[in-house]
């Protein structure tokens, strides 16, 4: 693996100026994870079944902050205690991130698996939404080989041309998971490749304390966040449990190309910091994320440097983009969690924000 990305650096060397200040936007009374901004400004978020049963997966959020289920009750109705009554593949599981495809469509990722632990068979999906028709128009199973057990879909960027999905696997074996959204054709490319991994060195902290569970385990996710550039040409992701940002050619992540020259396709593009949530911009820019000290930054001459810090980002999420180039980012208060705060209470407030890109 090489350091290598100057086309990138020289374009965030460009972007002078620092974002504004943050405005909330929206409060909820769940744990929410992804947001997604459709080209007519309609904004959506999702709520994962981590620590309770959200009451709604996937929701439009309507001017006056109100929730709306999309694309309809239906898809938003399962239920843990109806597991047994209810095919994991006509309703949405645990929801993880939306994000839409510049075509038109609003695609859920579903990673299938309640409480992030065992995966329910036949539940981890692709569900695509029309945004015009406000309806489902196809679902793409990922099989049992490709969304292994312990495997956890966490993100997913597309191809401009709108036919590949590139999905990061968070789970016990990191690894980029490429769909063929024509097809419905899906495989696991770099799958154990360092790249993809937990990094076992990295201690993810919060105000300088490192961020534990009762039973002693830090957050271990493998890689998480993901951006694709404008062109296609080259994907971006790292570990959440990491400090290092890879990229690699996407043409390298073809279903025919051999593992070992995938693997060597590797670059290392910086030395960041533990980020969940990745963005390219329409203008270039590489935001990250970085919960452990609320802020937003982005890939600069060097490694990064901050847009802006504001306490009110308890665990900085997820990014979308609206069409004026406003940015929007969830706040997914993941520390406050019953994973993280004994006799936390199962449901907490978080919020959806935006501030004005750098410019």
């Amino acid at each position: 693996m090489e350091d290598a990305s100057p086309t990138l650096l020289s374009r965030a060397k460009e972007a002078i100026g620092l974002a504004g200040p943050l405005t909330e936007v929206a409060s909820f009374d769940h744990q929410v994870t992804g947001v997604a901004v459709a080209r007519d400004g309609r904004r959506f978020v999702n709520f994962p079944r981590w620590t309770d049963d959200a009451p709604i997966s996937v929701a439009e959020v309507m001017e006056d902050g109100t929730l709306k289920p999309y694309p309809d009750e239906k898809w938003n109705s399962w239920r843990n205690a109806k597991a047994n009554e209810m095919p994991v593949a006509d309703y949405f599981v645990c929801v993880q991130s939306i994000v839409p495809d510049g075509h038109g469509n609003l695609w859920v990722l579903d990673p299938g698996a309640p409480g992030n632990e065992k995966i329910l068979p036949g539940a981890p999906k692709l569900v695509k939404i029309d945004l015009a028709a406000n309806a489902v128009t196809k679902v793409i199973p990922v099989a049992e080989d490709v969304a292994l057990q312990g495997t956890y879909l966490n993100d997913i960027r597309f191809s401009p041309d709108g036919k590949t999905g590139y999905i990061t696997d968070s789970g016990t074996r990191g690894a980029i998971i490429v769909v063929d959204l024509e097809s419905g054709d899906g495989w696991r490319a770099l799958d154990g490749h360092p790249s993809t991994q937990i990094d076992k060195s990295v201690t993810v902290a919060i105000e300088g304390k490192p961020l534990r569970r009762p039973d002693g385990r830090q957050p271990d996710f493998a890689s998480d966040g993901i951006a694709i550039s404008n062109d296609g040409r080259t994907l971006y992701y790292q570990a959440l449990t990491g400090e290092t940002l890879y990229s690699i050619d996407t043409s390298l992540l073809d279903r025919n190309v051999d593992e070992d020259r995938r693997g060597a396709g590797v670059n290392i593009v910086a030395r960041t910091h533990v980020a969940d949530g990745l963005w390219m911009s329409k203008a270039g820019v590489l935001y990250l994320t970085s919960p452990t000290d609320y802020s937003v930054k982005r890939l600069a001459e060097g490694g990064v440097e901050t847009v802006l810090t504001d306490r009110r980002l308890r665990w900085p999420d997820t990014f979308s983009e609206g069409s004026d180039g406003t940015m929007y980012l969830t706040a997914s208060h993941i520390q406050d969690t019953q994973w993280f705060t004994p006799g936390a209470p199962p449901s907490i407030k978080t919020q959806l924000f935006s501030f004005p890109p750098v410019q």
